[in-house]
């Protein structure tokens, strides 16, 4: 099923934008289009970074707290799935990584992806001090 998926939308995806670059180009003129494709690459590229280090000391903070950063870390995933997008040129993928690049379109998708996704309490820290436990053994308690 997802590979399938994954075949059509590799299919689709260059054609459709093909497809968008030709109609934006034939509105606005090629070079135009060439630098409307560049300068939304420029402009997202320089928002993923300023967002993705804000993540990245949230985290920290975070966890430094003894909290799971599970939304910091779906955030941090979002945003690089939103760089990966940017780096594809065209209209279409630029579109759709700048909207990940939107805390509140971030916040949607992370609350549906949440409703998708079980954790399982057995992995699951509660806090620093739910870490494993060390147990010593002297070489007779011990067999290969």
């Amino acid at each position: 099923m997802i590979a399938r998926t994954l075949y059509y939308a590799l299919l689709i995806v260059p054609i459709a934008e093909i497809a968008v670059f030709v109609l934006v180009a034939q509105a606005i003129g090629f070079w135009s289009a060439l630098a409307g494709v560049l300068l939304l690459s420029l402009l997202g590229a320089a928002v993923m970074s300023r967002q993705g280090l804000s993540l990245l000391t949230e985290i920290r903070t975070t966890i430094g707290a003894g909290r799971m950063p599970a939304r910091a870390l779906a955030d941090t995933m979002l945003v690089g799935v939103a760089g990966l997008l940017l780096l594809v040129p065209g209209y279409l993928t630029d579109i759709a990584g700048l909207l990940l690049l939107v805390p509140p379109v971030r916040l949607l998708l992370y609350h549906f992806l949440k409703r998708r996704i079980g954790i399982d309490p057995r992995t699951a820290a509660s806090g620093p001090a739910a870490g494993p436990k060390v147990i010593e053994l002297d070489s007779s308690d011990f067999r290969s």
